[in-house]
């Protein structure tokens, strides 16, 4: 990588890591209702979010911002009342937002239910996964968790590991303390791909784990110890520029 183009990241870095231009279009503007609340409802409002966030921006802010009206801005308390069970019934299988059915929404406060009733943070239940694998920790253990490939993407994952763990505070929260911002993977989306191709960062648009994995270690050269602070570059001019 030349020093002219890593010159041009920390500029494009810079500029779009900036809550108040971030947070105006992004879904991190709903858990970010809960940045001084408790780590709980930070947790889930940021998971939930974060497992909604494909296709139209305006749209997955409008389904998070819906979902969190109905959780009465209260997510812990409204997870531990079970109230979900008549909101998104096991067996309703008509969509909550785009192929996103409430039968889905259902299993996955199930999982979430289960994980608060063990452990008194997701932080704490991720950490509870036995770890088999040397890199990208924080990763493979959510994955495992809950109960997806980690063989993926898995952007929705590592945006949501990017809010939790990345710990400068602009726009992400930094409210994991036991991962390491070195440990993040790019959360790989249309806009990331295209500009990581575009840049020379990856030889070609392709949406695979490696893919993802080739893009952090370029932006690592850049970022040492804070890969992630390039998704703000690469996703904040790729969208502006779109």
């Amino acid at each position: 990588m030349t020093e002219q183009l890593a010159q041009q990241l920390r500029s494009w870095a810079e500029h779009y890591n900036n809550r108040d231009l971030f947070l105006a279009n992004d879904p991190i503007q709903v858990p970010n209702r809960y940045r001084d609340a408790s780590l709980q409802d930070l947790e889930i409002s940021a998971l939930l979010t974060a497992y909604l966030s494909f296709g139209n921006r305006k749209q997955i802010v409008k389904t998070a911002l819906l979902l969190d009206d109905m959780m009465n801005h209260q997510p812990r308390q409204y997870l531990l009342s079970k109230l979900w069970e008549k909101d998104f019934p096991a067996n309703d299988t008509t969509s909550f937002y785009r192929t996103v059915s409430h039968q889905a929404m259902n299993e996955l406060f199930t999982r979430l239910y289960l994980f608060y009733t063990v452990f008194d943070t997701l932080e704490h239940a991720v950490n509870g996964v036995s770890q088999s694998f040397n890199d990208n920790v924080p990763f493979h253990k959510l994955c495992r968790l809950l109960g997806v490939t980690d063989k993926s993407p898995q952007k929705k994952l590592n945006m949501f590991l990017r809010w939790m763990i990345r710990t400068d505070g602009i726009v992400d929260f930094g409210a994991w303390r036991t991962f390491s911002p070195s440990e993040l993977i790019i959360p790989l989306d249309t806009h990331v791909a295209q500009m990581a191709a575009k840049l020379g960062l990856v030889p070609s648009q392709t949406y695979s784990l490696n893919t993802a994995k080739t893009i952090t270690r370029s932006l690592s050269e850049v970022f040492p110890g804070d890969p992630c602070l390039g998704d703000f570059a690469l996703f904040g001019y790729g969208v502006e520029n779109d």
